[in-house]
């Protein structure tokens, strides 16, 4: 509503508190209506009698009557600041548009299964024209565009965040394969193995009356290996595999040894007593596991300094060029994994890349609501948020195929997906200062 009294128009709304007999009035700024009531708050409490509302008026197009309401309201406040001689106008009135509600059939109509299919019904018809409203003509360049950034981002983002600790974990492998012990052609008499064996290959070894009594086996394989008279008890394996192997009046008592482990080998005179129950736990990759956990703990908390930064500076820079200033420079330092040949040098690039692309999720997000009416945010928000997991589907997806294989293809895939969504995101309109429909 427009109303004036000589002096410039500020934006103002009118909230009204029902009791039984009289209203509290009280006035507060808002974008959808105006009266000259000068640009402070002010605040006046009197009788208006029984249940007087100018919104129920409004709604009914009785707009003399909201017109006395607010006449009656602007004179109080007018008088208790002092300024009895101001006028109240109304040069324009503007109703907000009620949105279609759902359909609510009583109960004493129809049986329940029809009364809940006509509701749900009615909610995917509210859903899918709301889904629609964001394809209308004013908002679908901004939507195809917000899709654009929102994919491009996800696949990049999430692409390399599984792909890091992943290429971290291969790493790991390549170094211990390179750490691992040969052992060929060893002939091994009457000796008493009861010490831990990890990360070794014999290969073509005999032993003759030998003992494993109470060892580990981590990572040990045995190839075209003969065992003859051999006693193993309390054995504890994991990733450990006997291949082409052939065994020769030998005694298997209470170990975790079972059939799988043996491959292609042969069994002559050899007796199973006593095998362990129960779930056995391989704990061959235990250090792996809680390396993935510290790699992401590290990547979390990278990100910590991004989000202080952006939230001190969105709205200096504006949403914009934080968004495709953070992209440009994730982009920059996807380049800088080429380098990355170590464990370590992985996880400084991981907490590099965290703590700068979050500063374009935090604009993307705030743009993201801005750009919308209040009416289409949740469902504009809640459909980009969609898009995003099926990106992040396909991107780790994608990047992890290449682990072991080679490191140029994410690295590439990640910077054009970054460089693109930067480029679309410099031209959505600026947000920065203005008033949220």
């Amino acid at each position: 509503m427009d109303a004036g009294n000589g002096a410039e128009t500020p934006r103002w709304l009118l909230r009204v508190g029902e009791g039984p007999t009289n209203g509290c009035w009280s006035w507060g700024k808002d974008p959808q209506m105006d009266t000259g009531v000068g640009g402070r708050w002010v605040l006046a409490v009197g009788s208006v009698g029984p249940r007087v509302t100018p919104g129920p008026a409004l709604q009914n197009g009785k707009h003399d009557e909201a017109w006395m309401v607010l006449k009656q309201v602007h004179d109080t406040n007018m008088r208790a600041k002092g300024h009895p001689e101001r006028v109240f106008s109304v040069t324009h009135i503007k109703t907000i548009k009620r949105e279609d509600e759902l359909i609510e059939i009583q109960a004493d109509t129809g049986a329940w299964h029809r009364r809940w299919l006509v509701r749900c019904l009615s909610l995917s018809q509210q859903v899918w024209s709301n889904f629609q409203q964001c394809f209308a003509p004013e908002y679908r360049r901004i939507t195809l565009m917000m899709m654009a950034v929102w994919f491009t981002m996800s696949f990049s983002y999430y692409g390399l965040t599984v792909w890091f600790p992943d290429m971290i974990k291969h790493l790991q492998n390549i170094e211990y394969a390179s750490r691992t012990k040969l052992f060929t052609r060893e002939k091994v008499r009457h000796f008493t193995f009861n010490f831990t064996l990890e990360n070794q290959i014999h290969q073509g070894g005999e032993y003759f009356n030998d003992k494993f009594i109470g060892l580990k086996m981590k990572s040990v394989t045995f190839e075209d290996s003969l065992f003859e008279d051999c006693y193993f008890e309390d054995i504890t394996s994991s990733n450990t595999f006997f291949k082409n192997c052939t065994f020769i009046s030998t005694v298997f008592y209470n170990t975790d040894l079972f059939e799988y482990k043996f491959i292609n080998s042969r069994m002559l005179n050899s007796t199973f007593l006593h095998n362990k129950e129960g779930c056995q736990l391989d704990f061959s990759d235990d250090n792996n596991a809680y390396m993935i956990y510290f790699v992401s703990f590290l990547g979390t908390l990278a990100v910590l300094p991004g989000n202080i930064v952006s939230a001190l500076l969105m709205d200096k820079i504006g949403r914009l060029r934080m968004l495709a200033g953070s992209s440009v420079m994730s982009c920059v330092s996807c380049f800088f994994l080429s380098f990355g040949n170590s464990e370590s040098a992985m996880i400084a690039l991981l907490c590099l890349f965290g703590g700068v692309s979050i500063a374009s999720w935090n604009a993307l997000d705030v743009l993201t609501v801005e750009l919308y009416p209040s009416d289409k945010r949740t469902t504009a928000f809640g459909f980009l948020n969609a898009l995003c997991k099926l990106a992040a589907v396909l991107g780790i997806s994608i990047f992890t195929s290449f682990v072991g294989i080679t490191k140029a293809v994410p690295i590439l895939l990640a910077s054009a997906a970054l460089a693109l969504g930067s480029s679309l995101a410099l031209k959505l309109p600026e947000t920065r200062g203005q008033v949220l429909q």
